[in-house]
């Protein structure tokens, strides 16, 4: 192994310090910095759970493809991920994550309200795509500054015998992001008819969106910094692109490998596993959303119960828990849950699914910040993951129509299965244990004053 563990509890690895970080202020930065990961993720979510409303208004009511065109317009977007990943992981690195995590939720607020205001094929024609487009690959690009940015923050900012536990408020977040549409599509249909959403709705949603931005923007302005003074400028250490792919190779591609098994389930299971039930509960009034409501509901709670888990455990076991399950549950879950009629068995199928993903959900962002050191972390995590979601992550709804249309859900279900198994491979033989130190463990040390405990606890990667 030629890479940080992915170890856990730094308490097994790193002796108590002087002056360790407090839990209060550790909560309060995981709050400041998990509000604005929250808001920045209903906005990339409120689009899938709207878009059978508005994708009228942008292709025509008479476009047969219209789903298959709107689910492309989200993948689409994931090309700027590994982009906004790239200047945001930068900027981050060099000037801290602070202002990194203000501008990417400023550009994602700009251009949700850009959609709330757009105009619509009946009055620009086919212009109204390419409004749609370019908004969108807006937020491509900001959401890939902000997952590098976020699960660096969340575990630098987090105390170390609890490092799990914090940096799994990340996906808390950002499943509330989804659940956070959910609830604004339930309120809609609580209040409005279909045709009212159709009409108008869908651009409240957006425009919500972009109104809860400035609260976050306030918050975040108030948070403290996680970087380290000086840590982006080490000697010859500029935290560039050639830097990190010339002396963090293996960490980089590590990083790739960890992400493509996770997203792919993670679309597939949270983003294709809703709209399936929707369609399946067409006509019947809001029992889909609630549905997938409630299901979103338990995974978002149990992120930390996953995060605590590994501070004790380490990551590894839960990242084999997903793995494992993952492969044996993805091929009865996509081809079983069109079929199902029952709103208690859809609920079923989602929570149990949603288990599994936890595994990996709960502690991807920690496992892959203890992969790189301080001057190039949010660059590596960020791109790693950016490449991997993009080429699996964001393909996943579009592929999911695409094998629905050509009645090969099937092919679709052993895709998946098959990249988990991929995943799960580097899960077992290229994680470490749980007792080895990671770069994180090291910072630590040094920021609570004790050099000698530094130098003990040098990177399991840098030994070697």
């Amino acid at each position: 192994m030629d890479h940080p563990a992915n170890g856990a509890a730094a308490a097994t690895a790193t002796p108590a310090g002087t002056n360790p970080v407090s839990t209060r202020r550790a909560v309060l930065n995981t709050i400041r910095g998990s509000l604005g990961n929250l808001v920045e993720w209903y906005d990339v979510y409120v689009y899938t759970v709207f878009a059978k409303y508005f994708e009228a208004h942008f292709f025509g009511g008479d476009e047969p493809n219209a789903g298959i065109y709107t689910m492309a317009i989200f993948a689409v977007t994931f090309l700027m991920r590994p982009i906004g990943s790239w200047f945001f992981g930068r900027f981050a690195d060099r000037h801290g994550r602070r202002p990194a995590l203000v501008a990417s939720v400023s550009l994602m607020a700009l251009a949700s309200l850009a959609i709330a205001v757009a105009p619509t094929a009946s009055s620009i024609g086919s212009w109204a795509v390419v409004v749609l487009v370019l908004c969108r690959l807006v937020q491509g690009f900001a959401t890939g500054g902000e997952y590098g940015t976020s699960a660096t923050y969340m575990s630098e900012a987090a105390t170390p015998e609890r490092r799990g536990f914090f940096s799994s408020f990340q996906y808390v977040t950002l499943v509330g992001g989804h659940v956070l549409a959910q609830c604004m599509l339930l309120l809609q249909q609580a209040v409005l008819t279909d045709e009212q959403i159709s009409d108008y709705g869908w651009r409240i949603a957006f425009g919500f969106g972009a109104v809860a931005a400035v609260v976050v923007l306030w918050l975040r302005s108030s948070m403290d910094e996680s970087l380290q003074r000086g840590a982006a400028h080490e000697s010859g250490r500029s935290g560039s692109m050639g830097e990190l792919v010339k002396r963090y190779p293996r960490q980089l591609t590590t990083c790739f490998l960890v992400t493509i098994g996770g997203t792919l389930a993670f679309y597939t299971y949270s983003v294709n596993g809703p709209t399936t039930v929707k369609a399946a509960y067409a006509g019947q009034g809001m029992t889909a959303t609630w549905v997938n409501l409630a299901a979103l509901v338990v995974l978002m709670l149990l992120q930390p119960v996953g995060g605590a888990i590994s501070d004790r455990v380490g990551r590894k076991p839960l990242l084999i828990f997903f793995g494992i399950g993952g492969l044996l549950l993805s091929y009865v879950f996509i081809t079983t849950l069109p079929d199902v009629r029952s709103p208690w068995a859809s609920f079923g199928l989602l929570v149990a699914a949603y288990v599994v993903l936890t595994g990996y959900t709960s502690i991807n962002a920690v496992v892959k910040a203890e992969l790189f050191p301080a001057h190039v972390r949010a660059l590596g995590v960020g791109f790693g993951y950016a490449v991997g979601n993009s080429l699996f992550g964001g393909t996943a709804p579009l592929l999911y129509e695409a094998a629905k249309k050509n009645d090969a859900v099937g092919t679709f279900a052993i895709y998946v299965t098959v990249t988990i198994a991929a995943s799960l491979v580097v899960y077992v033989f290229a994680l470490g244990g749980r007792r080895e130190a990671t770069h994180l463990d090291r910072e630590q040390a040094t920021r609570d004053g004790r050099p000698e405990a530094a130098e003990e606890l040098e990177p399991a990667d840098a030994r070697r």
